[in-house]
């Protein structure tokens, strides 16, 4: 089945991303799915649960998938799988208690690892090229 030039476009972006890329962009969509979560919730109209529900399971499932990545062998894997734990944790309570409190919480800290690891990533970058000029 022949897929669409946008969605060959995509593959082929993600294909060459640099693991911080990656990284960048999956934090970047737990931001945006506990974003949209929060805005839903402070509207308190039960006829967004679903939509609510969606989206915290959207940012669950992607942090989930950060934490099968983790490489242990590194210190900070440890400490990035609490953090993570712990962010799934407050997702939860969001979810079981339609509360915005955690998410406002975590929120910010994920957009602060997001920028860390965009910051290390370019250094990277940087270290890369001047090594191969």
């Amino acid at each position: 089945m022949p897929i669409n030039p946008y969605e060959a476009y995509q593959q082929k972006s993600v294909m060459t991303m640099t693991p911080g890329e990656m990284l960048s962009k999956l934090y970047d969509k737990v931001i945006k799915e506990l974003s949209a979560a929060k805005l839903n919730i402070e509207k308190q109209d039960v006829h967004l649960y679903g939509a609510i529900d969606t989206s915290l399971q959207k940012a669950q499932t992607v942090l989930n998938y950060l934490k099968t990545t983790l490489d242990f062998r590194y210190d900070v894997a440890k400490n990035l799988d609490l953090m993570y734990d712990y962010f799934i944790r407050q997702i939860m309570q969001a979810y079981v208690h339609k509360d915005v409190a955690p998410l406002e919480e975590i929120i910010p800290m994920i957009a602060g690892l997001q920028e860390t690891y965009e910051k290390a990533d370019k250094l990277s970058r940087n270290v890369t090229n001047s090594r191969e000029a």
